[in-house]
């Protein structure tokens, strides 16, 4: 798709979607940022980078904040050892909000923005993860492909009000609320406010990209902070982590740890209840019932509708063997993917699809519900990340004892009710003030996501189109990855520019009709149409079968 245009164009007040107090709002601290006398150049460089810390931070009390001028192709982001180099820009590093916990820990607010050097006029939100507790290079990575800052927007990103990666947090009632929502809105506002100051006119139009956490973060915004974003990408957003996800991730875990194989201890490892060759047996089956009801059996289940899979047709009929699943491991496949219940069969949270993607070793299934650890001491993302999450912040008050191992399905999920509003954003489906606002949402789900049933993200769609009826299309669409695991990655083409795609429709009224996304580790050159949600993508009968142009948007 192409480059977003480099011009500057100015937010009027009376601009679609930019409400009046807002916009007269920003001006006013913008003028106030930029200073009587001083107004920052229109193109940034080196020489202004280094003023804009002393000349911005006095107008917002209680903020510190450093400038470092980054210059064009001299680094990568941190942690990253390839990839593109970085546009020139300035990098503003900031807190506010200092404050002691009552847990006696020091708190603040930590966010990073960076402005290009050559500006499109527009500001990119950059969603957070997992506990958040890290500020994260603010270079809009999700833009695919490459980074949203070398394409010329304004980034940023925050740690959420806490600094460590754990649930540490939770013990203090505010840091819960920052994480939550509140660090998200003062730190939109002031990157508004900071971006006006720095190029002396505030952002045309505003956007948020995120993932899981993040991608709660981008409906949390549509919901309690419509006016902040133009346009939102939400992909495999955790609308129900606090309580949802988090009871699934027990429920997998135990109904896995029933059957795992005891090591030297005695004791069961999580890790060997399904081997690798199991996997790619379930891969194997899977692929062999649903891949090619899509007219082209290519490795990817991409008419998900259509797919009837039961793991019961892989089951041995004599010896447990490589070819096949032992009875055990086929009940508690059934189990997982039919969903998290209680002890009556109400549903705690939704089931999965069948994705052949789950059984690829590129895919990040195994590392969420099994790892790879080879005692019982397991190392599973759920047993170590998700489980941190449950005991730290979602369930009051907080819990250091409960394990995932010993979560009582009809006891416990009522000690999550106590927070649960505050990190839940599955209930809103009116979205009033941003579609009010003339927003737009676009949601994407890998098929193959280990932690956020991709079903999640459908009836969540669902319950908006019982709302909003026909109108639902003019400000959101659904777009499910085949293959794709949590965020990315996995047997799927899983890079796709969602960014342009939401540009295209905000500022020109071009709804997205199809993504192109394009294969990565697994399918190098492969390309194939995201289509919007009931569609699926539908080969045509002839022409290059890697090619998306070959492939059709069916509703059947």
């Amino acid at each position: 798709m192409p480059r977003p245009t480099t011009a500057r164009p100015t937010l009027r007040a009376d601009a679609p979607g930019t409400p009046l107090r807002l916009a007269t709002a920003l001006a006013l601290l913008g003028t106030a940022l930029a200073g009587p006398a001083a107004a920052a150049p229109a193109v940034l460089d080196a020489s202004a980078c280094a003023g804009l810390a002393t000349r911005l931070a006095p107008a917002q009390p209680g903020l510190t904040l450093q400038a470092e001028w980054i210059p064009a192709q001299a680094q990568r982001p941190p942690g990253q050892a390839d990839g593109p180099l970085l546009a020139a820009h300035c990098r503003l590093a900031g807190r506010m909000a200092e404050r002691t916990g009552i847990d006696g820990q020091p708190y603040h607010i930590g966010f990073e923005l960076r402005l290009p050097a050559d500006w499109n006029g527009r500001l990119l939100y950059q969603g957070g993860g997992g506990n958040d507790g890290v500020v994260r290079p603010a270079v809009g990575h999700q833009a695919a492909p490459g980074y949203a800052l070398n394409r010329g927007f304004a980034v940023v990103s925050t740690d959420a009000g806490h600094q460590k990666p754990t649930a540490d947090f939770g013990f203090d009632p505010q840091a819960r609320v920052d994480n939550a929502y509140a660090a998200h809105d003062r730190v939109a506002t002031l990157a508004k406010a900071l971006v006006q100051g720095a190029y002396a006119q505030p952002a045309a139009r505003s956007y948020f990209i995120g993932c899981s956490g993040g991608g709660r973060q981008a409906m949390m915004m549509t919901q309690r902070f419509p006016q902040h974003f133009d346009g939102v990408l939400a992909i495999a957003p955790a609308m129900r982590v606090s309580k949802g996800a988090t009871i699934a991730a027990a429920w997998d875990t135990q109904a896995l740890q029933a059957i795992a194989p005891k090591g030297g201890d005695g004791q069961p490892v999580l890790s060997q209840a399904l081997s690798d060759a199991d996997l790619a047996r379930l891969r194997d089956g899977i692929l062999q019932a649903c891949d090619a009801q899509d007219g082209l059996a290519d490795g990817l289940v991409s008419h998900p509708a259509a797919c009837r899979f039961d793991p019961a047709a892989l089951q041995c009929r004599g010896a447990k063997t490589e070819q096949c699943l032992s009875a055990p491991q086929v009940g508690a496949l059934q189990r997982i993917f039919a969903g998290a219940r209680d002890s009556q069969g109400r549903a705690l949270y939704f089931g999965w699809p069948w994705d052949a993607g789950i059984g690829h070793p590129a895919n990040d299934w195994r590392a969420w519900k099994l790892g790879r650890s080879p005692t019982a001491q397991a190392d599973s993302r759920h047993v170590f990340l998700m489980q941190d999450a449950l005991q730290g912040y979602f369930v009051t008050p907080p819990d250091r004892g409960l394990s995932l191992y010993r979560f009582d399905f009809d006891r416990d999920p009522a000690r999550m009710d106590a927070h649960a509003w505050m990190f839940n954003t599955a209930d809103d489906v009116a979205l009033t003030g941003f579609k009010a606002r003339g927003g737009k949402l676009l949601l994407a789900h890998g098929m193959a996501d280990a932690i956020f049933s991709a079903h999640e993200t459908v009836d969540y769609h669902q319950r908006m189109r019982a709302v909003h009826g026909a109108g639902l299309d003019d400000f959101s669409r659904l777009f499910l990855v085949p293959g794709m695991g949590h965020c990315s990655g996995g047997a799927a083409t899983d890079s796709f520019d969602g960014l342009q795609a939401l540009v295209d429709w905000v500022e020109d009224g071009r709804a997205p009709a199809r993504i192109t996304a394009r294969g990565t580790r697994v399918f190098p050159g492969r390309s194939r149409p995201l289509c919007p949600w009931p569609q699926h993508a539908h080969y045509n009968g002839q022409g290059d079968p890697e090619d998306e142009r070959s492939f059709s948007c069916r509703g059947d």
